[in-house]
């Protein structure tokens, strides 16, 4: 794999090209595929980060308790809005926290059939 495969692991913050409703906007998002998929695949699945955080209200959505310190700019939220990519496009500048990745963890359970208690 590429050596941008070789570096990204589940919980990095990356800035990317996020194909979006309203066109292709440079953003941050955090990478949520898994070690196993990257050592199989050529890219990375990734959700988004929104600055706008009084919509992320979903239970889908995680407030990022600790973005100043994973790299962020402003106060922020994961959005289970996934995307694949290339993951040469995908540019690190951070790590969640524990309890964010767990966070995160907990929504992509109930947004994704079969990963835990969803409703199929």
């Amino acid at each position: 794999m590429t050596d941008a495969m070789s570096t990204l692991r589940a919980g990095d913050i990356v800035t990317i090209d996020f194909p979006g409703v309203k066109g292709i906007k440079r953003r941050p998002a955090i990478v949520v595929s898994s070690s196993t998929y990257h050592r199989h695949r050529p890219d990375v699945i990734v959700g988004i980060v929104t600055s706008q955080i009084q919509q992320a209200t979903a239970p889908t959505d995680h407030l990022l308790k600790d973005w100043a310190e994973e790299g962020l700019h402003r106060p922020s939220a994961f959005r289970t809005f996934l995307a694949t990519l290339p993951a040469t496009v995908a540019i690190p500048i951070g790590h969640c926290s524990e309890r964010d990745w767990q966070g995160i963890v907990g929504c992509l359970k109930k947004a994704i059939a079969g990963s835990g208690k969803a409703d199929v």
